[in-house]
């Protein structure tokens, strides 16, 4: 009998960003719940506003994916990025990455 071993990758993303010309709480939902959306829609993570919620001009995006293939995972982060990166209306200040395999 053989035994199977499984490998998860868990990884993680947080990113500052400054918002453009935005002069209300409603205003930054209107920009940020798009964002939030497409790295839903378009890449399977699981994100979400989740600092800054009081300032109109900052924000922090958190997201999460696991993966059991560590370049898979890679792939998906750097996607998730450059689309973050991408967005006229936000300017990206700082990325956190973190990646955590089973030998964490």
């Amino acid at each position: 009998m053989t035994a199977t071993i499984i490998v998860m990758y868990v990884g993680a993303m947080t990113f500052d960003l400054l918002l453009g010309d935005v002069r209300s709480l409603k205003e930054k939902r209107s920009v940020v719940r798009p964002i939030v959306a497409e790295l839903q829609r378009k890449y399977a993570v699981s994100a979400a506003e989740t600092g800054q919620q009081d300032l109109y001009r900052r924000t922090e995006l958190g997201l999460a994916v696991v993966s059991g293939d560590a370049g898979h995972l890679t792939d998906v982060l750097d996607r998730c990025e450059r689309l973050v990166a991408g967005h006229p209306e936000v300017e990206l200040l700082s990325v956190r990455r973190r990646i955590h395999g089973d030998d964490d």
